[in-house]
């Protein structure tokens, strides 16, 4: 029957049931982004979005926890983010107690989930208790452990969609390859110092000193907004005076004043360096990455350190 002796209602009908038919019998997503074939990523804060969209590329979206500007250990998360979680194609994370909410969170997720330090070398000082932490999670300040984390991302989108690992591994074998750049600048870079102390806000940076050879000594544990004692602040003094150090470190996401506090009483400088949790709203207006961060993390160092 030619189509035009076809009434207008029953031809209507007959092209939405096979528009219908087509769609329905049409090859689904492995999980992608509402049908676009891109995969659902949940990224716990910066570190870990930046390295997932290296890698991703165009092919995920990637929904980062933790906003600019906000401090990501004590993140709280809001039913629509519980959601992201459960829904989300791959959920990339730290555990040991780094952001408790996100790590119970995870329990409900219906993707893949991984814990970036499960597989990392971490160690656990004195003051991981008191921040409620099983291990130190700042592995991303050692650019050579980053590289690893970036590795087990690598895995873990292309176990989640294998039609693209090999984008996957070029993208990540790129972004490696400039990481691996990053941490020889920082070895020769810290190879000869007046100094090899570095005094810290927080004990964020113990990866990285173990790496090149620093002593981190930090106003305040593992958490970053821990009080230190009186007694605490007249150790740092006198260790300040007698080991001819210059600068104390400040951060981005925390308040500076109880180090701008030991400075002044020190007589010596402050100077930001960059813990990367989170880069704040100027930062991404700025355009500021893992990298440039890190290289000018390393300038201040050896600024600070005397460094030739």
């Amino acid at each position: 029957m030619r189509a035009s002796l076809i009434p207008k209602p029953i031809l209507l009908a007959l092209t939405l049931s096979v528009a219908m038919a087509a769609a329905a019998c049409s090859p689904s997503t492995a999980g992608g982004d509402g049908g676009s074939g891109r995969l659902r990523v949940v990224a716990a804060f910066y570190p870990v979005q930046e390295a997932a969209e290296e890698v991703g590329g165009n092919l995920i979206d990637v929904t980062n926890l933790t906003a600019p500007g906000v401090e990501p250990h004590d993140l709280e998360l809001t039913p629509g983010q519980v959601e992201a979680i459960a829904t989300a194609d791959v959920v990339l994370y730290l555990g040991d107690g780094f952001q408790p909410a996100v790590q119970d969170a995870v329990g409900d997720a219906s993707g893949t989930t991984v814990d970036l330090l499960a597989s990392m070398p971490t160690v656990t000082p004195p003051e991981g208790s008191e921040a409620g932490l099983t291990a130190d999670p700042h592995v991303w300040l050692d650019p050579t452990l980053y590289g690893k984390m970036v590795a087990q991302i690598e895995s873990a989108l292309a176990e989640a969609a294998p039609a693209d690992a090999s984008t996957f591994r070029h993208n990540a074998d790129a972004f490696e390859q400039q990481i691996t750049t990053l941490a020889s600048d920082y070895a020769s870079g810290l190879a000869s110092c007046q100094r090899t102390t570095i005094v810290t806000n927080h004990a964020a940076f113990g990866y990285l000193a173990s790496e090149y050879g620093l002593t981190q000594v930090a106003i305040s544990g593992l958490a970053p907004d821990a009080e230190p004692s009186a007694q605490r602040l007249a150790q740092l003094k006198d260790l300040v005076e007698r080991d001819g150090i210059t600068t104390i470190f400040t951060e981005d996401l925390v308040s500076p004043k109880v180090a701008e506090t030991l400075a002044n009483e020190a007589g010596v400088g402050t100077a930001v360096l960059h813990t990367l949790e989170g880069l704040t709203p100027d930062e991404v207006v700025a355009g500021d990455d893992y990298l440039s961060q890190m290289r000018e993390n390393l300038t201040r160092l050896e600024a600070a350190l005397g460094c030739s």
